[in-house]
């Protein structure tokens, strides 16, 4: 019989009949609608500045937990694309395909989330994503949703500030790598995922957790001119500060899992 942690157990009783959005661990924050400016002048050359504007939206205040998804997992039978292919992408020198990796084994087999129900879930792909907040009446938000969230409508460059992170140990506002690219670093306390919400002073201008670092995130939005991609956005535990930029994005196949990527989940407004 699966192992459940006493925190998921709790979940699930949460869960357990119609999940809907008030559900009170998913903690959705309101977000109003606005403008902003996009892009980076400073960034990549698919980082061109103009202005955006968002309707307003709802969104998870922080990233979705191994706790929460192992919820969804027992009370759905929900089997992850990893699962079913026996393998995710797992990030040392470079991303590398290991054998057995899933959510409940980050980094393949050997590994596990024992002791982590509070850290991100990792080894998701789109679809998986997409069928948690669908149980809970959500989607994944847009890329200009997450984007706007991140950096408010001040358009700054990180979601504190303009300032980058530095590994110094002193005022943490992330979970990041070394500073130059790119590889784990424990300096701020955790060389992989870090629980949600472990540093306060790096919150957007919304309130919103680790809108840098801790894990990638996925979109809605297909990465412009590669339509079979999803945009991811947020940067990881193991980037460098310059891929934690609000503006920095990436693209990646919407059926592929990785221990550096997770969600969060986005909403109508409240």
């Amino acid at each position: 019989m699966q192992k459940i942690s006493p925190v998921a157990a709790l979940a699930i009783l949460m869960l357990s009949g119609n999940a809907t959005a008030a559900d009170p661990g998913l903690d959705l924050v309101a977000i109003p609608g606005g403008s902003f400016v996009t892009g980076d002048a400073g960034g990549d050359a698919n980082e061109v500045r103009r202005r955006v504007s968002v309707a307003p939206f709802s969104l998870m205040r922080r990233e979705v937990t191994n706790a929460q998804f192992a919820a969804f997992a027992a009370l759905k039978n929900h089997r992850t694309e990893a699962e079913l292919r026996g393998s995710g992408y797992v990030w040392t020198d470079r991303w590398r395909l290991a054998a057995g990796a899933d959510w409940r084994r980050p980094q393949g087999q050997g590994s596990s989330i024992d002791g982590l129900d509070a850290h991100p879930v990792v080894q998701v792909s789109v679809r998986d994503a997409e069928a948690f907040c669908a149980h809970h009446g959500l989607r994944l938000p847009s890329e200009n949703e997450w984007a706007f969230a991140a950096r408010g409508p001040q358009s700054l460059r990180y979601a504190w500030g303009d300032v980058p992170p530095v590994q110094d140990g002193k005022q943490l506002v992330a979970n990041f790598g070394t500073e130059p690219c790119c590889a784990a670093d424990d300096s701020d306390g955790y060389a992989r995922t870090a629980p949600v919400g472990s540093y306060p002073a790096g919150r957007s201008p919304f309130a919103l957790d680790d809108m840098a670092g801790n894990v990638w995130e996925w979109t809605a939005s297909p990465f412009p001119g590669k339509p079979a991609e999803r945009v991811i956005r947020g940067g990881g535990w193991g980037n460098n500060p310059y891929c934690l930029r609000a503006a920095y994005r990436h693209g990646n196949p919407p059926d592929i899992s990785l221990d550096m990527v997770g969600f969060r989940c986005a909403g109508p407004p409240s």
